[in-house]
C-alpha cells in the first residue's frame, strides 16, 4: 500500500489501449462505452454498463481513438463520435477533482492556506500535495512534499482549487490519507495526461499481462 492508501499498480486489472495498443492500470486509462443510439460516451466514473472500451489518458490517444475510428473497431459496429471528445473528458475529469476534493474538505481531510498546508506537509500529516499550475513558481517552492511520501497534483488551476474550498482561487493545499485521497490521485493523475501539465509521477510501464475484460 502507498502512504495514501492506494494499492501498488502491479495489483491493479490490467487493460489494453485501443490508440496505443499499451497494457495498462486501470487508473491510467478512460473507460467509454456505447450508449443506446450508438454514441461514444465516457465512463469516467467506471460504472456505466455495456462492453469498456478503453484508452488511454492521453489527449493525443483520445483523439487518435476519435479520428482513426478505433472506437467502432473495437465496438465492432458503427458509433457517432462526439466533437470535442478529448475536451469533454478533460471537462469531466476536472469537475469530479474539483468535487472530490470539496467532499474531502468537508470530512476534515483537506485544508488550503499556505500555513494549513506547511503545518500538514511538516507534521506528516499530508498524504498528498496539491499546488495551483497557474500559482507563483517561487510560492511553489516554499512548500515540498519529497516523491516518496506523496505526490504533489499540479494539473488544478488556482480557480478550480477555490472551487474545492468555497474560495475564488486557492494556490495551495494538502489532503490526508484514506479513500478520498486516492481518487483524488487517480483522477487527477488522469486529468493530468489530459493537460499540459502532470503530477509527477513516472511515465506508464508496459505490462507483460492483458486481460481484456470491461
Amino acid at each position: 500500500m502507498t502512504r495514501g492508501g492506494r494499492k501498488r499498480e502491479r495489483d491493479e486489472p490490467i487493460r489494453r489501449c485501443i490508440a496505443t495498443g499499451a497494457e495498462l492500470p486501470k487508473v491510467r486509462l478512460i473507460r467509454f462505452v456505447v450508449g443506446p443510439e450508438g454514441q461514444v460516451v465516457p465512463d469516467l466514473a467506471g460504472k456505466l454498463p455495456g462492453r469498456g472500451i478503453w484508452v488511454s489518458a492521453d489527449r493525443a490517444a483520445v483523439q487518435k481513438a476519435a479520428k482513426k475510428n478505433l472506437f467502432a473497431r473495437s465496438a465492432r459496429q458503427g458509433v457517432t463520435v462526439p466533437e470535442g471528445l478529448a475536451d469533454q473528458v478533460e471537462a469531466g475529469l476536472a469537475a469530479r477533482v474539483v468535487e472530490l476534493v470539496s467532499l474531502a474538505r468537508k470530512a476534515g481531510d483537506a485544508v488550503t492556506g499556505y500555513e494549513k498546508v506547511k503545518a500538514w506537509v511538516d507534521s506528516g500529516r499530508a498524504a498528498a500535495l496539491i499546488q495551483a499550475a497557474d500559482g507563483s513558481e517561487r510560492g511553489k517552492t516554499k512548500i515540498n512534499l519529497p516523491p516518496d511520501e506523496g505526490p504533489t497534483i499540479g494539473c488544478l488551476t488556482s480557480g478550480e482549487l477555490g472551487l474545492s474550498f468555497g474560495r475564488v482561487r486557492a494556490i495551495h493545499a494538502a489532503l490526508g490519507g484514506g479513500g478520498l485521497t486516492t481518487r483524488i490521485v487517480e483522477d487527477a493523475s488522469r486529468l493530468a495526461g489530459l493537460r499540459a501539465s502532470s503530477i509527477g509521477a513516472p511515465a506508464p510501464e508496459r505490462t507483460k499481462n492483458s486481460h481484456e475484460r470491461q
